[in-house]
């Protein structure tokens, strides 16, 4: 499994070496979150809330990523796991390791993250169901 987290890695990283491929604000660290949604999205958690059944991934990171996406999708859909305990235990580590690369300014994306998938965890660990959240739109006067 980590060598396939590897490849997907390495594949956009050099691909994103070239400047030229960058989109605004373009920081390193977001190749690492992107991935992470993806896991997430491929993972498909049971315990996930309803309105975080899926993570949004930038439309200025996929419409830059070229045709490599393709390739990193297959990766990605290719991890398979036995239970959703060890696919959260899969993507909590690759968040440890993701962070490890980065200072605390290059993080944000990254800390989104983990405090989803943290919160999702602590469900796991309680055995307690998602409960559903619903946003309202404050009242204009």
């Amino acid at each position: 499994m980590q060598t396939k987290i590897e490849k997907v890695l390495t594949i956009w990283h050099e691909y994103f070496a070239d400047e030229e491929k960058q989109y605004s604000e373009f920081e390193s660290s977001d190749i690492e979150y992107f991935v992470g949604c993806m896991l997430y999205n491929h993972f498909a958690f049971s315990k996930a809330l309803e309105n975080l059944k899926t993570m949004d991934l930038s439309y200025d990171f996929l419409s830059a990523c070229g045709n490599e996406y393709d390739e990193i999708k297959a990766i990605i859909e290719s991890l398979a796991f036995e239970s959703d305990e060890a696919k959260l235990a899969f993507l909590q580590n690759f968040i440890v390791a993701s962070k490890a690369k980065y200072s605390p300014p290059e993080l944000y994306l990254l800390n989104r993250l983990e405090y989803h998938v943290n919160a999702m965890a602590e469900r796991y660990e309680k055995g307690i169901d998602a409960v559903r959240v619903d946003f309202q739109n404050p009242l204009y006067k």
